[in-house]
C-alpha cells in the first residue's frame, strides 16, 4: 500500500514539474519585461537598456499622450462654408441661349418667327462667348442669372424688345470626379456652388460596404486633404463644399494594431474608427482569456522613431527610448479609466501576459486526476 502511495506522490510531483515547464501561449509579465534590467550596451560607461516601461495611470497619462504619434500622418481638412445656391459659369461650359424678339423686322429671326436659338455655345478658355450683332463678351465667373441679364443688356441696342433665357451645361471645370471607393465612380456635374461632399458621395451611390473605416481623400489643385468618413457624419460642419475640378478618393483604413498572447483573438486588426483606445482594442480582440490571462499585466508594445526620443528626465517632449512598453492593470478603477483614454497607435502590439495561476491550475488538475486514478 505504501508503494502505491509513494508512486502516486511521485506522479503528482512529476506532473507538477511537467506543468510548470509545459508550453504556454504567452509569457509571464516578469519574462517579457526581464530584459529591462539587463543593459544591452554601455555608452560612456553608463548602461543603456533595451526599452522603457511605463504604467498607464491617471498621473502618467498627460505625459504619455503628449508624445509624438505613430499614427499615419493626418492630412488637413476644410470646414464647410456655405455658398450661394447658383452655379458659376466657367471656361468649357456649354450655354443654350434663347432670345425672344417681338420686333416685326428682327435681325435675329426669320420672317414670322419670334425666337432665336443659339445652341451649344461653348465658353472659351478666355471665359468669353460670341453673340451675333454683339461680338464677344465675358461670362466666366458670372452666375447664370447674371449672365442672362448681361446678354440681354448687350442686345438692347440691336434688339430693343429682346428677352433672354439661358441654360448652362457644366463643363469639366464645373464637375467633380469620384475616383474610387463608391458604387458608381465617375465625373459628376455640380448644379450649384453649394454641393456638399456627402451629397456628391450619395450621388455616386454611396461608399462601398467592403471598405473598413473609410477614409476620404480630397484633391484640390496641388493640395490634398483627408478625413475619416465617420467624422463627416458626426459633425456637419466638416461636410465641406465641393468645387469644380475636385477629385475625391475613398479608401480603406490603413492603420492597424496586433493582438498576441492570452487574448481571445491573436490577429491583425484594422482601426474601425479614427481613434482607438486601449479598452477599445481589448473589446475589438474579444477581451482576454479568462483562464490564462493576467488582467493586472496587459502590455502595449510600441516603437517610436529615433527622432522622437528625448534624452534626460522623462517629459511630455518625447519618450526616452525608441522601444516603450506600457503596462495596464485592468483590476483597478484607475487602470480601467486610464485604459479608456490611452490611445492605441498604428503598429502597436497589444499583449496579454500569462497568469501564474494558470500553471497552478494545471498542476492541481493533474494532481486531482492522479489521485482519482490511485483511489
Amino acid at each position: 500500500m505504501n508503494a502505491i502511495i509513494r508512486a502516486a506522490v511521485m506522479t503528482v510531483l512529476c506532473a507538477g514539474l511537467a506543468a510548470c515547464n509545459a508550453p504556454r501561449g504567452a509569457g509571464f509579465q516578469s519574462e517579457v519585461l526581464a530584459a529591462r534590467d539587463t543593459p544591452v550596451v554601455e555608452v560612456d560607461g553608463a548602461p543603456v537598456y533595451d526599452f522603457s516601461v511605463f504604467s498607464v495611470t491617471r498621473n502618467s497619462l498627460p505625459v504619455l499622450q503628449a508624445w509624438p504619434s505613430n499614427n499615419t500622418e493626418r492630412l488637413p481638412w476644410i470646414a464647410n462654408q456655405a455658398q450661394p445656391q447658383s452655379s458659376i459659369i466657367t471656361a468649357g461650359d456649354t450655354l443654350s441661349i434663347t432670345i425672344w424678339d417681338a420686333e416685326e423686322n428682327s435681325l435675329l429671326t426669320a420672317p414670322g418667327q419670334r425666337v432665336a436659338q443659339l445652341q451649344n455655345v461653348t465658353v472659351g478658355t478666355d471665359g468669353r462667348i460670341f453673340l451675333p450683332f454683339v461680338g464677344t463678351m465675358r461670362v466666366s465667373g458670372m452666375a447664370p442669372d447674371t449672365a442672362r441679364t448681361r446678354i440681354q443688356e448687350m442686345l438692347v441696342d440691336t434688339v430693343p424688345s429682346a428677352q433672354v433665357q439661358l441654360r448652362v451645361e457644366p463643363g469639366r471645370a464645373n464637375t467633380a470626379n469620384l475616383v474610387a471607393g463608391v458604387r458608381a465612380p465617375g465625373v459628376y456635374p455640380l448644379p450649384d456652388r453649394n454641393v456638399s461632399l456627402l451629397t456628391l458621395i450619395a450621388t455616386g451611390g454611396g461608399v462601398n460596404d467592403t471598405l473598413p473605416n473609410p477614409q476620404v481623400r480630397l484633391f484640390r489643385g496641388n493640395r490634398s486633404y483627408g478625413i475619416g468618413l465617420n467624422r463627416l457624419f458626426d459633425d456637419p460642419a466638416l461636410d465641406t463644399v465641393v468645387q469644380g475640378g475636385d477629385r475625391v478618393l475613398i479608401e480603406p483604413e490603413e492603420r492597424y494594431f496586433l493582438s498576441l498572447g492570452a487574448t481571445t483573438a491573436e490577429s491583425l486588426h484594422v482601426f474601425p474608427k479614427d481613434q482607438v483606445t486601449a479598452l477599445d482594442a481589448l473589446a475589438i480582440v474579444g477581451g482576454v482569456n479568462d483562464l490564462r490571462a493576467n488582467p493586472q499585466a496587459i502590455l502595449i508594445l510600441r516603437e517610436y522613431p529615433a527622432s522622437a526620443t528625448v534624452q534626460g528626465p522623462v517629459s511630455a517632449a518625447g519618450p526616452p527610448q525608441e522601444r516603450v512598453v506600457f503596462t495596464i492593470d485592468l483590476t483597478t478603477a484607475d487602470g480601467l479609466f486610464s485604459a479608456g483614454k490611452f490611445q492605441v497607435q498604428n503598429g502597436d502590439l497589444v499583449y496579454a501576459t500569462e497568469s501564474p495561476l494558470g500553471a497552478a491550475a494545471t498542476v492541481i488538475g493533474l494532481a486531482s486526476a492522479t489521485l482519482r486514478l490511485t483511489n
